[in-house]
């Protein structure tokens, strides 16, 4: 149930609010090159693709991103979408096969993992490349005269969208789940654990299933 609530939530939060942004903040959006962001580490969208939404806390910018993140890998459509359905079959298979019914925590991970992802590869696959919008702390410059490589000196210079959110914040509490689970165990019990995963991997010559 509540992987079930956090994937439909989620992904209806992701496409209806680049819905929304896509319809309102501006007619023509912006391709992003990375090739022209590296040449002029200062680019910004034109006004007509920007609105301030919080001054100084949050810009709204209309951006196809047709690569990766930071607009890597332009135009492999195809391999982005493969790779997409990899990770959520991955994401489906450790749902089923490693986690108990009372593991909260990791289901709301991986719902967060599959929301966002399902959001980023819905605009793959139907508008040929994610949609961005969001800028959070606009034209805010690191100190010390700090630059990011390539030569952005503001704090965050990137557009995200929700799913981005959704993907990070699984993955957060994903290690977050690892780490206490980690530390709850005994050392003979991660000795145990450990011996086990390592006979049952030599046997096998697959990677040990969870028992729990």
């Amino acid at each position: 149930m509540v992987l079930t609530i956090v994937i439909a939530l989620g992904l209806s939060a992701d496409l209806a609010s680049k819905q929304v942004a896509f319809a309102t903040i501006g007619e023509q959006p912006i391709v992003l090159d990375r090739d022209r962001i590296l040449a002029d580490p200062q680019w910004n969208p034109p006004p007509e693709a920007h609105r301030v939404a919080v001054q100084s806390v949050l810009d709204l910018h209309l951006v196809l991103n047709r690569g990766a993140v930071f607009g890597i890998g332009p135009g492999q459509r195809a391999f982005f979408v493969v790779f997409t359905m990899l990770a959520v079959g991955v994401g489906v298979y450790a749902f089923a096969f490693r986690t108990r019914r009372s593991d909260w925590m990791a289901h709301l991970a991986i719902g967060c993992v599959l929301a966002g992802a399902g959001g980023n590869l819905f605009d793959r696959i139907v508008f040929g490349a994610v949609r961005d919008f969001l800028k959070i702390f606009p034209d805010t410059r690191m100190p010390l005269g700090w630059r990011w490589p390539g030569g952005n000196s503001e704090v965050f210079p990137w557009v995200f969208n929700i799913a981005d959110v959704l993907l990070l914040t699984g993955i957060a509490l994903l290690m977050l789940r690892m780490n206490r689970r980690s530390g709850s165990e005994s050392p003979q019990e991660q000795t145990l654990a450990t011996r086990g995963a390592a006979a049952s991997l030599s046997e096998a010559g697959n990677p040990p299933i969870d028992p729990t």
